[in-house]
Parts: C-alpha cells; structure tokens; sequence
C-alpha cells in the first residue's frame, strides 16, 4: 500500500456553544489539515497521485466553505446577530469542532473521487483531530 500526503492551512472561527470551557466563547484557528490518499498500485508515472490534483480539489472547497468563515451548530443563537450584519458564517448540523471538519475535508474529497485514506486537522500544534472510513 502506498499512502502520501499533502498539507494544507486555512483559518475559521467557531465557538462551541455548549462547551463548559472557554472553547464556548467566539475564538479562532490557523489549522493545518494533513490529506493522505492511498493506492495499492502505482499510476504510469509511478505515483499515487499528483500532489497538485489533491491540492486544487480541496482548496477550491475550503476556499468558498471554510477559510476565513464563521462556522456554527444550525441552532447558535448569534445566527440572526451575524444575518442582521451581513457576516459570513456557514451553519453545520454537528458542532464545528476538529472531529467534524476533517471528516467534511475527507467526505469531499472522497467525493471527488480520491482514494482517501485520512485526514487530520492541526487545531494548535499539539492537538488534532482524525478522520477515516475502514
């Protein structure tokens, strides 16, 4: 099995409202998503796959979904304040914690049909969340 993996960073804001800490409060994070894409064989040119192909897929989807947007749980209350202000936000079924957005970084790319293994999002530089399908 052959696995790569290509790095990509983006900031985002979120807060996690029922957090019994501070992570409850409006705050935000410069994270490093790490994308690694499997294959049993080689392509013709003896790679998995271009590291360029991975790049462009997701930067289009974290350029127009997640870099530099408020991310929230559908129930926030602070949802009409940033409607009323004409704020960028995205509203997300599941709290928007590392956990969830690396399974939507994978989910997206699985989509665009990459053979993906996993994703792990950098929240700081000693913590991140994984996500993977076996």
């Amino acid at each position: 099995m052959y696995i790569i993996t290509k790095e990509v960073y983006f900031c985002y804001g979120h807060r996690l409202m029922n957090h019994p800490g501070k992570c409850r409060n409006l705050h935000g994070h410069s994270v490093k998503a790490a994308i690694s894409i499997r294959q049993e064989q080689l392509n013709d040119q003896a790679m998995v796959c271009d590291f360029s192909d991975i790049k462009a897929s997701v930067k289009s989807y974290i350029d127009d979904q997640l870099d530099h947007n408020f991310l929230l749980h559908k129930d926030d209350p602070l949802v009409p304040a940033l409607r009323a202000n004409n704020e960028r936000f995205m509203l997300l079924d599941e709290h928007p914690t590392a956990e969830v957005l690396s399974k939507m970084i994978y989910r997206h790319l699985k989509n665009q049909g990459f053979n993906i293994d996993q994703v792990v999002l950098w929240e700081t530089d000693s913590a991140c969340a994984c996500y993977r399908e076996d």
